[in-house]
C-alpha cells in the first residue's frame, strides 16, 4: 500500500528523539536512511533479525502466518516506534513476519551496529524498555478486537492506524488487501467500506481511500484504538 498525498517534512521517528540531545545526533550518524518498499518481507517469523528499522513515514506490519490460511495483521510499526526491539531482550528474531505495508522511508542499521548502541547508549535501552510494553499492548488489544468486534469499527481502528503512520490522508488499497489484513470476507469489507462512505467519514473510488472526516473516524472505531494510543501515551510520554 502506497500512501498517497502530501507527506509532512517534519516527520521523526519518536523512540530516537526520545534520547537526549547528544545521544540522539551520536545514534543518528550510525544509521542509514532508507526506502521502505510495499510489499518487502524484512523478517520472517523466528529468523534472526539482520537490521533494525525506525521508520519515518513507513510503516510496517506484524503478521501471524498460520498453514493453509492467509496472514492476519496482528500489529502495525510507524514512526513512533521500531522493528527490531526484542534485541534489547537479547533475543534476536521477531515472534511474527514482518512485511512493508506502507512505502516510505526509515532510518536503519545491522544488528551487530545496534547492539553496540544498547551498551554504548545509555538512555535507549529504558525507552525500548517501555516501548516494547506499549507493543505488547497493541497485540494483545488487536487479538481482542478481531475476536470480539464488528468488521466496521475494525476498519474504522485499521484507518486510523494507517493513517497515524502514513502521515496522508489518502491511501490505496483494495478490498481483498482489507479483508487479509482484517481476516475476513471481501463482502464483509466492501459493505464496511460503504457504510463508512456513506457516512461521509471516507471517499473510497477505484482502490482508494481518503480520511475525509477524521474525528467521525474515531467515533465509528471500536474502543481498541483508543485504548492503544492512551497506552502509547501514558507509557512513553
Amino acid at each position: 500500500m502506497a500512501a498517497e498525498g502530501a507527506v509532512r517534512i517534519d516527520v521523526v521517528n519518536r523512540l530516537i528523539e526520545a534520547l537526549p540531545s547528544r545521544q540522539r545526533a551520536r545514534f543518528k550518524k550510525q544509521c542509514e536512511r532508507v526506502r521502505l518498499e510495499f510489499g518487502t518481507i524484512l523478517c520472517e517469523a523466528g529468523e534472526p533479525i539482520r537490521r533494525v528499522y525506525f521508520p519515518l513515514t513507513g510503516f510496517v506490519s506484524l503478521v501471524a502466518a498460520v498453514s493453509g490460511h492467509h496472514p492476519l495483521e496482528m500489529g502495525m510499526i510507524g514512526s513512533e516506534g521500531m522493528l527490531g526491539a526484542t534485541l534489547a531482550l537479547g533475543v534476536n528474531a521477531m515472534p511474527l513476519r514482518c512485511i512493508v505495508q506502507g512505502s516510505g522511508s526509515a532510518l536503519s542499521m545491522n544488528t551487530a551496529q545496534f547492539e553496540q548502541e544498547l551498551t554504548d547508549c545509555a538512555s535507549l535501552q529504558p525507552i525500548l524498555d517501555r516501548y516494547l510494553y506499549v507493543l505488547m499492548a497493541q497485540l494483545s488489544q488487536t487479538s481482542a478486537c478481531i475476536h470480539f468486534h464488528e468488521v466496521e469499527p475494525r476498519l474504522a481502528r485499521w484507518l486510523l492506524m494507517t493513517h497515524d503512520r502514513a502521515h496522508a490522508d489518502h491511501f490505496h488499497l483494495t478490498h481483498e488487501f482489507l479483508a487479509d489484513m482484517l481476516g475476513v470476507r471481501r463482502s464483509g469489507v466492501s459493505t464496511a467500506a460503504a457504510d463508512l462512505q456513506a457516512r461521509g467519514l471516507i471517499r473510497y473510488t477505484r482502490g482508494n481511500i481518503q480520511i475525509v472526516d477524521r474525528k467521525g473516524l474515531e467515533a465509528a472505531s471500536c474502543e481498541c484504538y483508543a485504548a492503544v494510543v492512551e497506552d502509547y501515551e501514558s507509557v512513553m510520554g
